[in-house]
């Protein structure tokens, strides 16, 4: 699993960060590591010194195996609510991918026997 980290001019960039970042989506994805192929984290901050609610926003794009790219984003009033915001919609995201990948329209259907008030099958002709 390929993580790649960026951001803005605005959020300083920093090995603590990467390390963080990277044991948060291998600690929430490490079931599904065989499936994934990378990952894409993109921080900013959109009103930089200014502040304000909200403001900062991250957005992931994960790159299942053979699918196409799955991308998150969310806002959060810090960087990590921000990062646990994208990491849990990514993870409702890709489950719901993965879960319909693997049961398209819910399966085969199954026929319930029948009976009728007698007891007996209502496919008899007898």
């Amino acid at each position: 699993m390929n993580i790649e980290i960026r951001t803005d001019k605005n959020i300083q960039n920093s090995e603590r960060l990467i390390t963080y970042v990277r044991a948060e989506l291998n600690a929430e994805f490490q079931r599904h590591s065989e499936r994934i192929t990378h990952f894409s984290v993109h921080l900013s901050d959109e009103n930089g010194p200014k502040g304000g609610d909200d403001d900062i926003n991250c957005m992931i794009e994960a790159r299942p195996a053979g699918l196409k790219p799955v991308v998150v984003n969310h806002r959060g009033h810090n960087i990590d609510t921000a990062i646990h915001g994208a990491i849990d919609r990514l993870k409702r995201s890709l489950e719901h991918l993965f879960e319909k990948k693997e049961n398209p329209r819910g399966g085969a259907l199954e026929f319930a026997e029948t009976t009728d008030v007698n007891g007996t099958d209502d496919l008899d002709d007898d």
